[in-house]
């Protein structure tokens, strides 16, 4: 009877021993969390979409409490998370501007030409691997299959005869349809009072432009010189509008001779 009770005894002495080890250990080397960052984030949205530039939503608060990032560090939540995470930090939120994805190219079924029909795997990224860029005679536009698409938490792209097109009402401006396109095609623009927008990629010009789509850009020029604000330049063979400098008066889209300067 006496040899069980010493081993009783001596198993929880061992175990009381143990426990008070552990308590000081964790105490000791615990790590100081900052209660700012699980307050920011409660206030994002928690889509977790990278948009950010880190990872996810635990990321970026944590990168907002330390200082390393904005309050505007949110894409998706935009104006009104950023108030909430600036009354988080004590800090006033300066005036954001909501941005929306546009695809850059409006070479459909009808107005790009093919050079091949192509049965393989619907992606992109693949069919841009293949001689010629893919089955589009246009080395330079929208594929066609989605990939972007596919990337979008937000449902705000959808394909419109073979051309990927965004719902800007929908978009967050997340970015990850930025990333998906293999083309660089999409970039984020200003959604409100921007009106006109580019609507062609192509690096070619002229009569190189015109045998493979009929509604790229020409490089003419005729928007650049018309222009009253100087906004638009012809870089690279097609048409960039410079946002900053662009007051939607339409006069690039009255000049454009091959309707490249779009109204959205």
């Amino acid at each position: 009877m006496n040899t069980i009770l010493i081993s009783v005894l001596v198993v929880a002495g061992c175990g009381l021993i143990i426990g008070l080890i552990l308590s000081l250990a964790g105490k000791k080397l615990a790590v100081e969390t900052d209660e700012r960052e699980a307050m920011i984030r409660e206030a994002l949205p928690g889509n977790n979409c990278g948009g950010c530039g880190f990872p996810g939503c635990d990321g970026a608060a944590a990168a907002v409490a330390s200082g390393k990032a904005p309050l505007t560090v949110c894409p998706v939540g935009g104006a009104p998370v950023a108030k909430k995470i600036g009354e988080i930090m004590g800090q006033e939120v300066g005036e954001t501007e909501r941005m929306t994805a546009y695809v850059r190219c409006q070479g459909t079924c009808q107005t790009a030409k093919k050079q091949y029909d192509y049965t393989g795997v619907e992606s992109c990224a693949m069919a841009n691997l293949l001689p010629g860029g893919g089955p589009k005679a246009c080395s330079y536009g929208c594929l066609g299959f989605g990939d972007c698409v596919k990337a979008c938490q937000f449902q705000a792209l959808s394909l419109l005869e073979g051309t990927a097109r965004v719902d800007r009402e929908a978009c967050k401006a997340c970015g990850a349809c930025v990333k998906a396109c293999p083309r660089g095609l999409i970039e984020l623009v200003p959604y409100e009072k921007k009106e006109y927008h580019a609507a062609c990629s192509t690096k070619d010009r002229g009569k190189a432009v015109m045998e493979v789509c009929g509604s790229g850009c020409i490089g003419c020029r005729k928007c650049e010189k018309n222009c009253p604000s100087g906004a638009i330049t012809v870089q690279g063979g097609a048409a960039h509008i410079n946002y900053e400098l662009c007051t939607s008066c339409g006069t690039c889209a009255e000049q454009c001779p091959r309707g490249c300067i779009v109204k959205w």
